[in-house]
């Protein structure tokens, strides 16, 4: 049996379209969510659909009850996500779960993003526990430029605080498959996977594709750390979340967001999805 949990967000459900597109047997999966009533759509499916939520223990015994394989999808609770996180593999260990995969950040062990923090804690959380264990660790999302880019259409401009630093960014699909192909891999206990795309780019060239595609011209702004954060500020972003994009730009001209792994690609079988491909789908959208 394998549970993926936050399995109602974006990431969660891919994970399970692929688990169900590769054989697995839809009541093999179960689908551990804070609210079982957003999950309708999977449960009418025949995937197992069981309350799970990350700040309630007493929920988390049930969830995972019978699990062999299982993903923790991070928290998107900011400040938060460690004790819930501690929650989720306590409940693992008492439940006897064969195997945890969790989804990291990229190079968590070295990065000095403010974002990492929690990370390295769950990660140190589920060395602890004697679970074995796989550590995903993600890139950034190509989404979390392409699923907003009406306002750089409008105003002709992508603001940011990442020099000409590079980003391997992969797609949330790419992602969600790599993490299915570890969860119905063998042989996968204490491997630590460092993922991204196979061709980083800069916010630069992301701006250049993006003009290429939509026909109109978009140039990246690079600003002072905190002029970005109070230009996020002013369009609505609260301060603390704000001031976290920021210093993940610093960190991205720092080198921080890319690698050289090739690890995604090897997971996947294929090339990870290009950026001209992945801003293709988001014009279309």
């Amino acid at each position: 049996m394998i549970t993926v949990t936050g399995a109602t967000g974006h990431l969660g459900r891919l994970v399970i379209e692929e688990l169900l597109e590769r054989g697995v047997p839809a009541d093999d999966v179960v689908a551990a969510v804070r609210g079982p009533e957003k999950a309708a759509d999977l449960a009418a499916r025949g995937v197992q659909v069981r309350e799970a939520d990350y700040t309630r223990p007493e929920t988390l015994a049930t969830a995972l009850a019978g699990t062999d394989r299982l993903l923790l999808i991070s928290s998107n609770e900011v400040g938060q996500r460690a004790a819930q996180h501690r929650n989720i593999v306590d409940a693992a260990v008492a439940a006897g779960v064969g195997r945890i995969a969790y989804t990291s950040i990229l190079n968590a062990d070295t990065t000095g993003l403010a974002l990492a923090t929690e990370h390295k804690a769950t990660e140190s959380i589920i060395r602890g526990s004697g679970l074995p264990f796989v550590f995903l660790r993600n890139g950034w999302y190509i989404e979390n430029y392409t699923d907003n880019l009406a306002p750089a259409l409008e105003h002709g401009v992508l603001l940011g605080a990442a020099g000409d630093g590079r980003i391997a960014g992969a797609t949330r699909a790419d992602f969600a498959a790599a993490a299915a192909a570890v969860l119905l891999g063998a042989g996968q206990a204490g491997a630590v996977y460092e993922l991204g795309g196979d061709e980083p780019f800069t916010m630069t060239e992301l701006a250049a594709e993006v003009s290429r595609q939509s026909g109109r011209t978009v140039v990246y702004q690079n600003l002072p750390a905190q002029e970005y954060t109070k230009a996020l500020v002013d369009v609505g972003v609260p301060e603390a979340f704000a001031s976290l994009l920021a210093d993940s730009d610093l960190g991205i001209g720092r080198g921080e967001l890319t690698t050289d792994s090739g690890d995604l690609r090897r997971l996947l079988g294929r090339p990870t999805t290009s950026l001209a491909d992945a801003v293709a789908v988001a014009a279309k959208a």
